[in-house]
């Protein structure tokens, strides 16, 4: 029962993790600008999504991770293509090229090795799970891309708060069932902490108390 709690809240976090950045576009499209947002958090979402999709279709059992990781990977690539559309064109060049490289070359190239590679459904599978757990970890690091914005500007206006938020709850559930399980591939809610402890710490310029910016 404990195993089924934790995988139902998990799933269900995760997909809150694909919904946080709602507010941060929804800006940027009243705008018509990304402003001092980094994209880099969510083309790293992006990747990682994409290829635990993969991972689900190819691991039997494992239905429930490629339906809400293919639903991550739906929703990610909206907010990629709206920072392509709206960020000026220095960041825009830097964001193609990320993409290109990240959500492009990387998993074709990651998909194309396992199944050169491995014969076995079983070993492919493994290996597949392997990278994305190592991908993992550049996942829940990547909004810390935004902490040179964060000093400089000693403002979390530009800090995704609700993206770090449930990073760090998804992390900490995750991690608590794959402890059940066992499961020593588990750095994710260290670096969801690390970042959601950075907010208290700054302020944005309207704030006269250090409580995080809630806004994305």
């Amino acid at each position: 029962m404990v195993f089924g709690l934790l995988l139902d809240t998990g799933n269900v976090i995760s997909v809150l993790v694909f919904l946080s950045p709602v507010e941060t576009f929804w800006r940027i499209v009243r705008r018509r600008s990304t402003e001092e947002y980094e994209s880099l958090p969510y083309i790293c979402t992006l990747l990682g999504s994409s290829l635990w999709t993969f991972y689900g279709m190819v691991t039997p059992g494992e239905y429930l991770v490629a339906t809400v990781n293919g639903f991550g990977a739906l929703v990610e690539s909206i907010y990629v293509s709206l920072f392509l559309l709206y960020a000026p064109p220095p960041k825009k060049l830097k964001t193609a090229l990320l993409v290109g490289m990240l959500n492009v070359c990387f998993p074709a190239t990651a998909i194309a090795a396992t199944r050169i590679a491995f014969r076995e459904e079983n070993t492919r599978s493994h290996a597949m799970g392997f990278i994305c757990a190592g991908l993992n970890i550049l996942m829940y690091g990547s909004p810390l891309s935004a902490m040179k914005t964060v000093v400089t500007t000693k403002s979390v206006e530009y800090m995704p708060f609700w993206l770090s938020f449930f990073l760090f709850l998804n992390g900490a559930i995750w991690a608590a069932y794959a402890s059940l399980l066992h499961d020593v591939f588990n750095l994710g809610a260290e670096w969801g902490q690390r970042n959601s402890l950075c907010m208290p710490f700054t302020k944005t310029p309207n704030q006269s108390t250090t409580l995080p910016s809630l806004m994305l």
